[in-house]
């Protein structure tokens, strides 16, 4: 087995431990050693990989959830993209309660949105792609801060409020909005580069 490999299986089995040791308390009460004790790994291991466990949690909602998100050609797929991402919220609804608790509404927030705003960006970049155009430099890091902080924002509030969730609501709305405002940025074109 490969070092990465390796790596990847140490970082995955952590990952299960931290979902365990979750079902059964707080994350402020979740040390280190349960972990490592859980795994079978030493302590020099675990900080080899994360720099403690809230950097494990950061890696586990990454490579759960953002990573898949990053894999669908969303100019094709983006309804199955943001269905994905809800079943992902539903499933872990538990884990990522805890998370919020954890890092806090600003703290989710923030982690949502790095994650989303690479993701916006390849979006608004295929685009420019396919139409043979490119957006000011500016205005395409805005496009991608104000998509991201929308999915992160409205991520949060389902983590936040399960009593409002719907579903099929947010889907229709997040997949019309992007589509049509989309559309309607490079149909208008204040932003594009003149100088091609």
């Amino acid at each position: 087995m490969k070092h990465e490999e390796i790596s990847l299986w140490t970082k995955k089995s952590l990952a299960e431990a931290l979902k365990r040791a979750m079902s059964k308390k707080p994350f402020q009460k979740i040390t280190v050693s349960e972990l490592i004790l859980d795994c079978g790994i030493n302590r020099k291991t675990f900080y080899y990989h994360f720099k403690d466990i809230y950097d494990l949690l950061r890696w586990m909602l990454e490579e759960e959830s953002v990573e898949v998100v990053r894999s669908f050609d969303l100019l094709l797929d983006f309804d199955e993209a943001i269905q994905f991402v809800m079943n992902y919220v539903e499933e872990n609804d538990h884990i990522l309660s805890c998370a919020y608790d954890a890092l806090g509404r600003d703290g989710l927030r923030r982690f949502f949105m790095s994650d989303f705003m690479d993701i916006c960006r390849t979006v608004i970049e295929e685009i420019e792609a396919r139409r043979g155009v490119h957006l000011e430099d500016g205005y395409r890091n805005f496009l991608s801060e104000f998509y991201a902080s929308a999915v992160a924002g409205i991520l949060v509030e389902w983590v936040r409020d399960r009593s409002n969730r719907d579903r099929d609501g947010v889907m229709r709305y997040l997949s019309s909005t992007v589509r049509d405002s989309m559309a309607g940025i490079f149909a208008n074109d204040t932003f594009i580069k003149k100088d091609m």
